[in-house]
């Protein structure tokens, strides 16, 4: 029965392509923007912003079930900001009689290891639920897929680079995904009952560190290997000021991401495998299709 779905995030990485896959399920579909006026993605634009709670009730009213794929991690007060969006989206939906949240959270064991975007995604999983709307949870390491941060480090790393001198967080293992296979769980957890209230472990089939998948990028993008020599006195704030200065990748994103990149996030409970059903794409596959999917991007395909 198609529901009436609002998707936080609509116009970033996962969410662009989010709506469209809820649209082509015959979902009523609204794109929450700050501006709405300049939306050009699938769903209906609707006004709204987290970081605003005044703004939120507007575009809940009426929600079956809403998609939170919302972070600040180009901020360095991430974690304040995150945690009081979190709350008001959560206490928002719950008095707009909103039945399902789904958020989109990362990997990691629990514990006082995790670095402080992976300890900000778990607080924001507590807040949404905190006024009583059950929350569906995917934890996800690496989405590779274009137009994801993760994945433009890989790449333009590769791209720019015959050889690294890499941090030592080269040899942490994680376990990517493909940015479809993303999408299918999230819509497969979409007002499923078996889903609700849960939270799922998700990822590719294969673990991997941060050396092998750079090095097996290259192989596929470039055509040749990449020497990567690990020099152990790379702080994440020099690590960020590399990436900052080979990538385009904002300085503040990269420094809150790399401080995750000595977390191993890999998957320990496949229940998810039982709930929404399907063969996840190997790495290789996930690194062509990102490739393919901008190329046609630029229009060359």
């Amino acid at each position: 029965m198609p529901l009436t779905v609002l998707v936080t995030g609509a116009t970033g990485f996962v969410g662009s392509y989010l709506t469209g896959a809820l649209v082509e399920e015959g979902h009523d579909v609204r794109a929450m923007t700050r501006r709405p006026d300049d939306y050009e993605g699938q769903g209906e634009p609707v006004a709204g912003d987290v970081f605003a709670p005044d703004t939120l009730a507007k575009a809940l009213r009426g929600v079956d079930v809403a998609y939170y794929l919302v972070h600040s991690l180009d901020d360095n007060d991430f974690e304040r900001l995150d945690a009081e969006a979190a709350g008001a989206f959560g206490q928002a939906a719950a008095e707009a009689g909103v039945r399902q949240i789904v958020y989109l959270g990362g990997l990691g064991e629990d514990g006082s290891d995790l670095s402080p975007h992976l300890r900000s995604r778990r607080q924001v999983e507590h807040l949404l639920g905190e006024a009583g709307v059950p929350v569906t949870v995917l934890r996800a390491a690496i989405v590779v897929g274009h137009g994801g941060i993760s994945w433009e480090i890989t790449r333009q790393l590769v791209k720019k680079l015959p050889a690294m001198v890499a941090p030592h967080w080269v040899g942490t293992k994680t376990q990517p995904i493909a940015l479809a296979d993303v999408i299918r769980y999230l819509v497969g957890v979409l007002d499923n009952p078996d889903a609700t209230g849960r939270v799922f472990e998700i990822g590719g089939p294969e673990v991997l560190t941060y050396r092998e998948m750079l090095r097996r990028a290259s192989k596929i993008q470039n055509g040749r290997d990449v020497p990567i020599v690990v020099v152990p006195v790379l702080t994440p704030r020099l690590s960020s000021q590399w990436l900052a200065f080979v990538t385009d990748v904002d300085a503040k994103t990269g420094h809150n991401l790399i401080e995750s990149m000595d977390n191993e996030v890999v998957v320990r409970d496949d229940a998810i495998r039982s709930v929404v059903p399907f063969e996840p794409m190997g790495y290789d596959e996930m690194v062509k299709t990102a490739l393919a999917d901008r190329l046609r991007d630029q229009g060359v395909l």
